[in-house]
C-alpha cells in the first residue's frame, strides 16, 4: 500500500471518530428544530380547527334554530356549506403533519370520523328525525375533539413549558367559546320547549361555570396582554348585552316563560361568539409567532453548531491534507532521489569509476565530495534526517567505489608491471634458446630446446594475458595483413595439444587486417586450448573458416562433454559484456576473449553441437577483414606429423597446417570452462604467425627474434669483436647431411610431445568443466 493511502487511512479514522460525535452533539439541536418546525406545523393546524369548530358552533346554532322551529333551511344550508370549506381546509393542513404526537393524533383521527357523520347528521336535522337534544350532542362531539387537537399538542415531547402553557391557555378559551355555544343551544331548546327544566337549567348553569372557570386558566397560563385583549374585547355594547340577556336568562325559574325572546338571544349570543372568536384569532396568531420565532431560534441554532462541526472537521481535513500532501512530496521526492541514484546516478558512477585512469590522481574523499548530495537539503525532522542519512550513505558507496577503483588499478598495474617483467624474462629466454638452437646438432639435446622453445610460447601467451586483464594490449603491430589460415596456424601453435587441432574448410580470401591479427589470433588460441583440454584425447578440434557476406565466421568444434543450456547462456551474456575489472582467475580466459572481441566488435558465441562437445562460433566483422591472394601451405595428415625429411626451409612440426577435418564438425569447450590451470583456458597466445624466420646454415630452423632489453647482470651472448671494437666474424657453421636434418626435427616432435604428455595425466579438474 502507498504511503498516501496510508495517511489516508491513518486521518480517516480520527475523523471518522469526529464525524460521530459531532453527529451525536448536532443530534438535540437538530431534534430540537425538527420538533420545533412539527410544533409549528400543528399549531397552524390548530388554527384552522379553531375556526373548524367555530363554524361548527355556528351549524349547530342554525341546526337546532331549524329543528326548534326557530329558524329556516337556507340559514341552516348556508352554515353547513361554510363547515364544508371550513373542513377542506382543516383536511389539507392535517395531511401534511408528520410526526404527531400521541394524544394530538388520535384527536385528529376522531375529528376525522366525526366529519365523517356530518353529512348524516344534517340530512336528520332536514328531515327533523333528530332532537335537538340529539343533534346537540353529536355536535358537541366534533367541537370537543377539536378542541382536545390543542391539548394533545401541549402534551408533545420536546415542546417548551412556555409555549406549552400558551397553548393550554388557547384550548382554554376555545373552551370558553364552546361553553358560550352551548349556553346559545340550551337556550334556544328551553325557549322552544317552553322553560327551562331542571335538567337544562343544570346545563345552563354548567356552562356559565365551565366558562368562567376557562378564562381562569386563560387567565393564569396566558400571557397578560392575552386577558387585556379579551376583557378590552367584552367590555363593549354587545358583550354587555349578552350578559345582561344571560342575567335575566339565568333568574328566569324553571317551567317559566324566558323574557328575552329567541331572535334577542340568538343575534346577542352570535355577536358575543364573534367578539370571542375575533380574540380567538389574535391568540392563535401570538402563539403560532411564539412558536414561530422558537422554530427559528432553534433552526438558527443547529445550523450554526452545524456550520462550526462542519467547518472544523473542513479545516482539519484541510491542514491534514495540506500536512500529508507535504510529507507524501517529500518522501517522494526522497524516493526519486533514491530511484535516480539506485537506477541511474550510481551505477553512472560506478561505470565511469570502472574505467582506467577514472580516478585522475584525485582520493576517494575527492571523487565522493565531487559527486555531490543527490538529496536536496530539507528540514531537520525524520525526512530530513532520512535524506541526510541516504546522503551519507551514497558519499560512502561513492568513496568506497572509488577506494575499490584506486585499488584496482593499483592492482592492475602491479599486474600490468608483473606481465611485463615475465615478458621481459620470457624474451630473453626466447633469445638464449635461439642462441643455443642455432647451433646444436645433438638430437637428443635438441628435443630439449624445443620443448623449452614450445613452453615459452605458452608462457608468452599467459604474459599477454595479464596485459589483457591490466588493460593493455599487444604492443607489437602487423605490417601487413594476414590470411586467416596463418592466423589459425599461429593460434594453434600457442596451445599445449596443437597435434589435435586439424583445418576444415577455409576460405581463401578471408584474411584478417594487420591491427587486428594478434588479438584474433589470441582469441582462437583461448577457444582452441579450451577446446583441447575439455574433450577426449583421442578426439579431434576442427576448426572452420568462411565468408558470409560482409562478415566471416569462425567455428571451432570439439567433441567433449559440452555444456549445459543455463551455463552456456551465462557465459555468453559474459562474452557480449566483458567485465570492467580484473576478473576472476578462473575464468581469465573467458574475459580475455570478451575483452578482445569488444576491442574489435567481434562477436563470440557458444552453440550447441548437434552431437556431442560445444561449437565456439567467432564472428568477425567487415572492420576485421581483409582480403589478400595466398594460397593455403598444403595440408598434411597431422600436426603431430613432422618427423619427416624437409626442404631446407623447413618449419617445425607445430608450424604445419593439419589435413582437413572431418565433414562433420567438431565442438570447442567455451573459454569459460576452466581447464587444468586456470577451469577457463587461461591460454592467449599473441604471436599470430611463425616464429620461423628460416633455416641455419646446418639445416635447422630459425627463430624470428627481437632483441631483448638488457637487463642488469644478465650476460647477453654477442658476437665477439676483434681488437678496435670490430665484430670478429662469426665462425662459419658445418653442413649437415639430409639424416641428421631429419634427426633434429624428430627430436623437435618429440621434445614437444613430451612437454605435452607431463601435463596429460588426468586429474579432478581436467575432467569436469565449470558449468
Amino acid at each position: 500500500m502507498r504511503i498516501n493511502r496510508r495517511l489516508a487511512l491513518l486521518v480517516t479514522a480520527p475523523l471518522t471518530v469526529a464525524v460521530a460525535f459531532s453527529g451525536l452533539a448536532l443530534a438535540p439541536a437538530t431534534n430540537q428544530a425538527l420538533q420545533a418546525h412539527r410544533l409549528t406545523a400543528m399549531v397552524d393546524a390548530a388554527a384552522v380547527a379553531a375556526d373548524l369548530a367555530d363554524r361548527v358552533q355556528r351549524e349547530r346554532a342554525a341546526a337546532t334554530a331549524l329543528v326548534s322551529g326557530q329558524g329556516d333551511a337556507d340559514a341552516f344550508r348556508s352554515a353547513a356549506d361554510a363547515t364544508d370549506g371550513r373542513v377542506t381546509a382543516f383536511r389539507g393542513q392535517a395531511a401534511d403533519l408528520a410526526g404527531v404526537p400521541g394524544n394530538a393524533r388520535r384527536a385528529l383521527e376522531r375529528i376525522t370520523r366525526s366529519l365523517g357523520e356530518l353529512s348524516s347528521l344534517r340530512s336528520q336535522v332536514r328531515s327533523g328525525s333528530t332532537t335537538i337534544s340529539a343533534l346537540a350532542f353529536r355536535y358537541r362531539i366534533v367541537v370537543a375533539d377539536l378542541n382536545g387537537y390543542r391539548d394533545g399538542i401541549a402534551q408533545a415531547d420536546g415542546v417548551d413549558a412556555s409555549v406549552a402553557d400558551r397553548i393550554r391557555a388557547a384550548a382554554a378559551l376555545s373552551e370558553a367559546a364552546e361553553y358560550t355555544a352551548q349556553q346559545q343551544v340550551t337556550v334556544a331548546r328551553a325557549q322552544a320547549a317552553g322553560g327551562f327544566t331542571t335538567a337544562s337549567r343544570r346545563t345552563f348553569d354548567a356552562g356559565r361555570l365551565g366558562y368562567t372557570e376557562s378564562l381562569g386558566v386563560l387567565y393564569d397560563l396566558g400571557p397578560g396582554e392575552w386577558r387585556t385583549w379579551l376583557e378590552r374585547t367584552l367590555s363593549g355594547p354587545k358583550a354587555l348585552t349578552v350578559r345582561r340577556y344571560e342575567d335575566a336568562i339565568g333568574r328566569t325559574g324553571s317551567s317559566a316563560d324566558i323574557d328575552v325572546t329567541p331572535q334577542q338571544w340568538q343575534r346577542a349570543s352570535a355577536d358575543r361568539q364573534d367578539l370571542l372568536r375575533s380574540v380567538q384569532k389574535r391568540v392563535d396568531a401570538d402563539v403560532l409567532a411564539t412558536v414561530s420565532d422558537t422554530r427559528t431560534a432553534l433552526v438558527r441554532n443547529a445550523v450554526l453548531e452545524a456550520l462550526v462541526v462542519v467547518l472544523t472537521l473542513v479545516g482539519a481535513v484541510v491542514v491534514t491534507v495540506r500536512l500529508g500532501r507535504v510529507i507524501v512530496r517529500r518522501l517522494r521526492d526522497l524516493r526519486n532521489a533514491a530511484h535516480e541514484v539506485a537506477h541511474t546516478g550510481l551505477p553512472a558512477v560506478m561505470s565511469e569509476l570502472s574505467r582506467p585512469g577514472a580516478l585522475r590522481g584525485a582520493t576517494p574523499e575527492q571523487v565522493a565530495e565531487r559527486t555531490g548530495a543527490p538529496v536536496a537539503a530539507v528540514d531537520g525532522d525524520e525526512i530530513g534526517e532520512v535524506g541526510d542519512a541516504f546522503n551519507a550513505v551514497h558519499h560512502e558507496a561513492v568513496r568506497l567505489a572509488a577506494q575499490q577503483a584506486h585499488t584496482h588499478a593499483q592492482f592492475a598495474e602491479t599486474l600490468v608491471g608483473v606481465a611485463r617483467r615475465g615478458a621481459q624474462l620470457t624474451s630473453v629466454m626466447v633469445s638464449e634458446l635461439d642462441t643455443v638452437q642455432r647451433d646444436e646438432a645433438d638430437p637428443t639435446r635438441m628435443q630439449h630446446l624445443f620443448a623449452l622453445d614450445h613452453l615459452a610460447v605458452r608462457m608468452e601467451r599467459n604474459t599477454n594475458n595479464l596485459l589483457v586483464l591490466g588493460g593493455y594490449g599487444n604492443a607489437r603491430v602487423r605490417p601487413d595483413d594476414v590470411d586467416c589460415s596463418t592466423v589459425v596456424v599461429a593460434a594453434a601453435q600457442q596451445i599445449e595439444r596443437f597435434e589435435r587441432v586439424t583445418l576444415g574448410v577455409i576460405e581463401s580470401d578471408v584474411a584478417i587486417a594487420a591491427r587486428a591479427v594478434h588479438d584474433v589470433a589470441h582469441i582462437l588460441a583461448e577457444l582452441l586450448d579450451n577446446a583441447t583440454r575439455f574433450s577426449p584425447p583421442e578426439t579431434r578440434v576442427g576448426v572452420t573458416v568462411w565468408r558470409l557476406r560482409d562478415r566471416a565466421v569462425v567455428q571451432v568444434v570439439d567433441e567433449g562433454v559440452g555444456i549445459s543450456a543455463e551455463r552456456r547462456a551465462v557465459h555468453n551474456a559474459a562474452l557480449r559484456e566483458p567485465q570492467a575489472g580484473i576478473g576472476d582467475v578462473r575464468f581469465m580466459g573467458l574475459h580475455v576473449v570478451a575483452r578482445l572481441a569488444a576491442r574489435h566488435g567481434i562477436v563470440v558465441e557458444l552453440r550447441d553441437s548437434s552431437g556431442p562437445g560445444t561449437i565456439a562460433e567467432v564472428t568477425l566483422p567487415a572492420a576485421v577483414l581483409a582480403t589478400v591472394s595466398t594460397e593455403l601451405p598444403p595440408q598434411q595428415p597431422d600436426m603431430a606429423r613432422a618427423a619427416r625429411p624437409a626442404p631446407p626451409r623447413r618449419k617445425p612440426a607445430a608450424e604445419r597446417p593439419a589435413p582437413a577435418a572431418d565433414p562433420r564438425p567438431r565442438a570447442g569447450g567455451g573459454p569459460g570452462d576452466a581447464p587444468r590451470e586456470d577451469r577457463d583456458g587461461t591460454a592467449a597466445g599473441t604471436e599470430p604467425v611463425s616464429r620461423v624466420a628460416g633455416v641455419s646454415a646446418s639445416g635447422l630452423p630459425v627463430r624470428r627474434r627481437s632483441a631483448p632489453p638488457q637487463w642488469p647482470g644478465t650476460a647477453r651472448r654477442e658476437a665477439p669483436q676483434q681488437r678496435g671494437g670490430a665484430p670478429a666474424p662469426r665462425p662459419t657453421p658445418r653442413r649437415r647431411d639430409s639424416r641428421q636434418v631429419s634427426d633434429v626435427l624428430a627430436a623437435y616432435t618429440k621434445g614437444v610431445s613430451r612437454s605435452a604428455q607431463r601435463r596429460e595425466r588426468p586429474t579432478a579438474d581436467d575432467t569436469e568443466r565449470s558449468d
